[in-house]
């Protein structure tokens, strides 16, 4: 288990070797959304939006991923052109709203 649905967001990652399954769980039933392999990056929603984690993330086979910090994960997003930040809040609200959560 990396993170729970429903958990505060501290950390983005970034797989560097193994898979890691993101699930979700609603009304009684759990869809696997993806399955996120090297190079791939997960958990990052939480840190744009401040809203909790949407999925559960849970490494499927021997992994280890690289976390990012918030603060640095902040700092990147800040440093953004504003049109490319309201970009990734729209897209955050966007996929919220379509997983039933917005």
């Amino acid at each position: 288990m990396i993170f729970e649905q429903g958990a505060a967001g501290g950390h983005a990652y970034v797989v560097d070797a193994g898979v890691v399954e993101i699930s979700r769980s609603a009304r009684g039933r759990t869809r696997v959304l993806g399955r996120i392999g090297p190079g791939g990056i997960f958990g990052e929603m939480a840190l744009i939006d401040d809203a909790p984690r949407m999925a559960r993330a849970v490494a499927v086979e021997d992994t280890m991923c690289l976390l990012v910090a918030r603060e640095r994960f902040r700092a990147k997003v800040d440093a953004a052109d504003p049109l490319i930040q309201a970009l990734l809040r729209i897209f955050c609200r966007n996929i919220r709203s379509l997983s039933g959560e917005g």
